[in-house]
């Protein structure tokens, strides 16, 4: 896992010193992301910076990496892991490619070198890259099937700057940070969420998810190279079952390649007790030591732990299950309230925008631990997504909610506004209008059921949405750790597929997540398989409340907060005045209520003063 920066200027020669200055100042931004060396290629037309994490193949896998094919030469930075490396590498050999080492970096560059960008859609793994062509003096950049790995760009004074972090860009000299009214409309109306390919500050964009672009001459060019194929399921249940556990199994074994150590997060649901089942087994069959674990939990939120429908049972007594059955080396990171309140504005940070408020912070913390005991970690993001596991796959009023499931209180985030804003700005015609843009991309089967159907838009929009999200989370909060966190149910053949299976299989039983109960009911202890869906833990003490009540209390009383030039003072006067009562159900997924309301408004001032944006509305 690395971070890269760059800047390209077709007219000009930025080869001299003072944008090589600037191309060190740039790529020093993204520090975290690869804290074990840096690399930088300088030319006439592109400039090139990288920070590299070291994960496989140390001493050959340095970039920029540069490779001459048919009299044309090939430089590359790279973030990610490449799942199929050493399948690529053996296609490439038979074609009489020779390799200096095993790093997948090298396998990647030669080919894109010998398929052009054909090959991008073969590619199994978390990657975005760019690579420059000296021969037609254009550029490419790339970003993976699920937009695991982040891309932004820009193109200012006829420079196109890019970089694995906003942060990166913001460093460019000149470069202002703006925030006009679709910025609000994403802040405030589909916040923490984002509409892919866009982003808060205004003219600042990402490659999309299986996106690549090519600059040159001709100007900046987006293609889509891969999406989800809408086709009849033709497999049995049984087939079906099969089908899943060779999916799972060959993804989860191909992200266990490491030359550090490697865990896994342990919650005792599910998802991550499936990694740890599969990582165990094949971790035995190879003689290696026990598997690494590790859980995180709150001081004192056993005894706070109050049930609900989106967290019914708290994770403790499974994780225990899960270590003894599977023998792992277990380590529980404990946090407690104050840290939690006071990484706020580091994951926003991380982020370089407002995002999910003690969940990201905690996230953060978590991570932090992690790296104590590893530098690779597997976590079971994108299982709900896949599987169907998120209430608002069953709940009515989220189906017939005309809207994104996760995120109804619409006329709430519209209140938020103060009148001078809200007359300007209307969130639901925004929120409405890129829903419909949405689902108007969805396809369905010509033997798709009414139920398969409606589930169908609810998983396009969970997969392209909120997935991304929790992506974002787990990329920012992890790599601004130096830690790297692979996430095996997002193989785009396990999307994939699972996108074409029926309603009627994949919620068996009528539970969620029922298709997956079944195809590892063998696998795990029964009360793992049985266990209801929990989200990621959060923490229940009332302690947390009070701090960020403190904090968003003390910034309303503030005349020079920026929050007060955007907000409905008396509105938000209120939601203190109630503990947040009035955002007792979900404002945004499964857990942002109001105590966490609270920390996104904290953490969208704390955004304000640190990245100053000109409000141009």
């Amino acid at each position: 896992m690395c971070g890269y920066s760059g800047f390209c200027n077709l007219n000009n020669d930025i080869s001299d010193e003072n944008n090589i200055a600037i191309l060190k100042k740039i790529t020093k931004a993204l520090t975290h992301r690869g804290p074990d060396e840096e690399g930088f290629f300088t030319s006439k037309h592109i400039n090139l910076g990288h920070r590299r994490l070291t994960i496989i193949d140390a001493q050959n896998g340095k970039q920029p990496m540069s490779f001459t094919y048919n009299e044309t030469t090939y430089t590359m930075v790279y973030n990610g892991q490449l799942y199929n490396a050493n399948d690529l590498r053996e296609s490439l050999i038979a074609l009489g490619f020779d390799f200096n080492g095993y790093s997948d970096t090298e396998v990647i560059l030669k080919a894109f070198a010998y398929y052009g960008p054909e090959i991008f859609k073969e590619f199994n793994g978390i990657f975005s890259l760019a690579i420059w062509n000296s021969n037609k003096q254009e550029l490419i950049l790339v970003r993976d099937h699920f937009g695991i790995k982040p891309l932004y760009y820009t193109i200012f004074n006829n420079t196109l700057i890019f970089a694995s972090e906003i942060k990166a860009i913001l460093n460019y000299p000149g470069f202002e940070t703006k925030i006009d009214k679709q910025g609000i409309c994403e802040l405030f109306g589909l916040g923490p969420a984002h509409t892919p390919g866009t982003c808060v500050f205004k003219d600042i964009f990402e490659i999309k998810p299986a996106h690549y672009a090519i600059y040159n001459k001709d100007g900046f060019k987006s293609f889509r190279y891969w999406k989800m194929e809408t086709k009849e399921h033709k497999d049995s249940f049984e087939e079906t079952c099969n089908k899943v556990h060779y999916l799972l199994d060959d993804s989860i074994k191909r992200q266990l390649v490491s030359d550090v150590p490697l865990c896994a997060m342990l919650s005792g649901g599910i998802d991550s007790s499936i990694i740890v089942a599969y990582a165990s087994k094949y971790y035995k069959s190879k003689n290696m030591p026990p598997l690494t674990t590790l859980s995180v939990d709150y001081v004192d939120n056993d005894k706070n732990f109050v049930k609900s429908d989106f967290q019914p049972n708290s994770d403790n007594y499974y994780i225990d299950i899960m270590q003894k059955a599977f023998n792992t080396n277990h380590h529980a990171i404990v946090l407690d309230t104050p840290e939690l309140a006071n990484c706020l504005k580091d994951a926003m940070i991380a982020r370089d925008f407002p995002g999910m408020a003690d969940v990201d912070s905690s996230m953060l913390l978590f991570c932090k631990n992690i790296k104590n005991y590893a530098t690779v970690a597997l976590s079971g993001e994108c299982s709900d997504e896949i599987f169907a596991g998120y209430p608002w796959f069953f709940r009515d009023d989220a189906l017939n909610s005309g809207t994104f499931p996760w995120s109804i209180a619409l006329d709430e985030r519209q209140e938020l506004l103060n009148t001078n804003i809200s007359e300007k700005i209307d969130l639901k015609d925004y929120i409405n209008f890129r829903y419909n843009e949405s689902i108007s991309n969805v396809e369905f089967a010509s033997n798709d059921s009414e139920d398969t159907k409606q589930k169908r838009i609810i998983s396009y929009l969970t997969i392209n949405w909120f997935m991304q999200t929790l992506i974002d989370r787990a990329d920012r909060m992890s790599m601004h750790s130096g830690l790297e966190l692979r996430v095996p149910f997002c193989d785009y053949r396990l999307v994939q597929y699972m996108w074409n299976v029926p309603w009627e299989m994949k919620a068996y039983n009528g539970r969620e997540k029922g298709l997956l109960r079944h195809v590892v009911k063998d696998l795990l202890p029964d009360e793992i398989v049985n266990r209801k869906k929990s989200p990621y833990p959060k923490t229940h003490n009332p302690s947390y409340l009070k701090v960020v009540k403190s904090m968003l209390t003390e910034i309303m009383q503030d005349p020079n907060a920026p929050i007060n030039s955007l907000l409905n003072k008396d509105y938000i006067l209120n939601i203190l005045k109630t503990d947040g009562s009035a955002f007792s159900r979900p404002w945004f997924g499964q857990l942002m209520t109001g105590p966490q309301l609270m920390a996104y408004l904290c953490q969208v001032n704390m955004w304000l003063e640190a990245y100053k944006p000109e409000i141009i509305l």
